[in-house]
């Protein structure tokens, strides 16, 4: 009875509109359309950003995703209360989740920078811009009905047909155009704007006689200042981008590079006081970087070393360790980014702190995915240096895998050693003896060891911060190789002098991991992550 009571209103007002009925329910979908790109596109940009402020993208875009799906069933339950107002409703609603996604971006990072927290800010515009777009359907449907007679059945398939493409053209504009050319900020503030005149001009245009003056007047109102605010906004976004980028990293930025993988920011005025961040994580210090390389590094080279392979550690670093043997013949660094490598080669402060590693002929690097680039058969090196990103990082669990492992013990050659990063032993127990299960897993025999640190340079775990008095104390080290004994923890007669690695630091080093050893922890798989499990 409601379903033929709404097609009778339509098709008594039909005739009302400027347009035939045909260009009219056109021109409906086509707003569907864009209105749906714009939308999914919002939600994207939440999960994106809230993966890079917060960490761990599985949490963030379960909330993102949980939150925005029941948010939309409150709007469309509010939304029953608007269809005597379709018209007007529909724009006021366009024109609300134009300013509210386009600047959702901004106000998250905004959040992020001068609060330090921006959970609270998602999960609010996760609800707002839920509920605005579940009001989006229940309203299109009464003025598409307004303007060509049909039945229920088909209007809801022509409304769903063009929702669902448009979110299919949103989802892979977002990654794929506005992430990579735009940006996360500018491309939410764009998307806003195309969403605000698109409401409008259906609105204003096709049920302009639906309006009364005061109504049109308002719409025109608020439409023209949400895309003032965001075009004004966009102007200003470079303005703010240098702001938040100062609170967030202090005042001694001096390259910020957004590159296809993260973004890379390099800090402090020469090679003693150069900080690098990579998505906002503080990777390395130059007041302690060595202390961190030597004890990642020098007991993996105690034995047979001339072919290294080392996976990650694209600022040069670990290599800069590797290559003071002079008995290496070849070193082959796996970074994914090489918006890396370039800094490293070429950015005076860091090749300095890494002694111009790329300059060595030994040295060979590869742009690849470490995972898939193992994948290809490649192997015989007597050290595999694992030197990646934090295991807490979900992009990263793949490579604390006990799949990747294996990889790595197939690219061993006979007597190899295996050396992985696993976390601070203290702060993060239960990752660090997770990694270092799933090395067992793989058919290697592990040593652990840890080394208590002053302070670290290295932010672990899914909480960013810049205060380095806040970041967990001491780095974990699994030191391992095939077969049924586990390699000595040691340096090699041809190592060089070391600044802060002696045998007795080492010794002290595998007591140091061992009191704190958890219960037998189940290994890391594909299929299986367990490191967002930690606290």
């Amino acid at each position: 009875m409601i379903d033929q009571q709404v097609s009778l209103r339509g098709g008594a007002g039909a005739g009302r509109i400027p347009v035939r009925p045909r260009t009219g329910r056109l021109l409906v979908l086509a707003a569907v359309f864009v209105c749906a790109a714009c939308g999914l596109v919002y939600e994207l940009e939440l999960v994106a950003l809230a993966s890079y402020l917060i960490g761990d993208s599985v949490t963030q875009a379960s909330v993102v995703l949980s939150v925005m799906v029941f948010a939309m069933g409150i709007g469309s339950l509010l939304a029953k209360r608007l269809r005597s107002h379709a018209a007007v409703g529909f724009g006021l609603i366009e024109a609300g989740l134009a300013l509210i996604g386009g600047s959702s971006a901004l106000v998250l990072y905004a959040s992020f920078a001068w609060i330090g927290e921006s959970r609270f800010a998602l999960v609010g515009f996760s609800l707002a811009i839920g509920i605005l777009i579940g009001a989006e359907i229940p309203l299109l449907m009464t003025l598409i009905q307004r303007v060509d007679r049909q039945d229920a059945g088909g209007t809801v398939a022509d409304l769903f047909a063009a929702d669902y493409v448009g979110a299919l053209v949103g989802g892979l504009a977002f990654p794929f155009l506005l992430l990579p050319v735009l940006g996360q900020l500018t491309g939410a503030l764009l998307t806003g704007m195309v969403n605000a005149a698109a409401g409008g001009a259906l609105v204003l245009w096709v049920f302009r006689r639906d309006l009364t003056p005061r109504s049109r007047w308002l719409l025109i109102l608020v439409n023209v200042s949400v895309i003032a605010l965001l075009a004004t906004a966009t102007v200003l976004d470079d303005d703010f981008e240098r702001a938040a980028r100062r609170a967030v990293y202090g005042d001694e930025v001096r390259v910020a590079v957004q590159t296809d993988v993260q973004e890379v920011v390099l800090t402090g005025t020469g090679r003693s006081s150069l900080d690098l961040y990579l998505d906002g994580r503080l990777r390395v210090s130059a007041q302690d970087e060595y202390r961190y390389h030597e004890a990642l590094v020098h007991p993996a080279m105690d034995g047979r070393h001339a072919r290294v392979l080392i996976l990650g550690g694209g600022d040069g670093l670990a290599a800069r360790e590797v290559l003071r043997y002079p008995d290496v013949r070849s070193v082959t660094l796996v970074e994914i980014d090489p918006g890396v490598t370039r800094l490293a080669r070429t950015d005076p402060a860091l090749s300095a702190l890494n002694a111009h590693a790329y300059r060595d002929p030994r040295l060979t690097a590869v742009t690849a995915d470490a995972f898939n680039w193992l994948r290809a058969g490649h192997g015989g090196y007597d050290v595999v240096i694992s030197d990646l990103p934090d295991p807490g990082i979900t992009a990263s669990t793949k490579l604390y895998s006990a799949e990747f492992y294996g990889l790595i013990a197939e690219a061993l050659a006979p007597g190899g050693r295996l050396v992985v990063h696993g976390g601070p032993p203290e702060a993060r127990p239960r990752t660090f003896w997770t990694v270092e299960a799933s090395v067992r897993a793989a058919g290697l025999s592990t040593r652990p060891y840890g080394i208590s640190g002053r302070r670290t340079g290295f932010a672990e775990g899914p909480d960013r911060t810049t205060d380095r008095a806040k970041a967990p104390h001491g780095w974990g080290f699994v030191l391992a190789r095939p077969g049924p004994r586990a390699p000595a923890l040691g340096l090699s007669p041809r190592a060089p002098e070391l600044r802060s690695l002696t045998e007795g630091v080492l010794a002290g080093a595998a007591r140091y991991a061992q009191r704190g050893r958890l219960p037998e922890q189940a290994p890391s798989t594909l299929v299986h992550p367990r490191y967002w499990e930690e606290p």
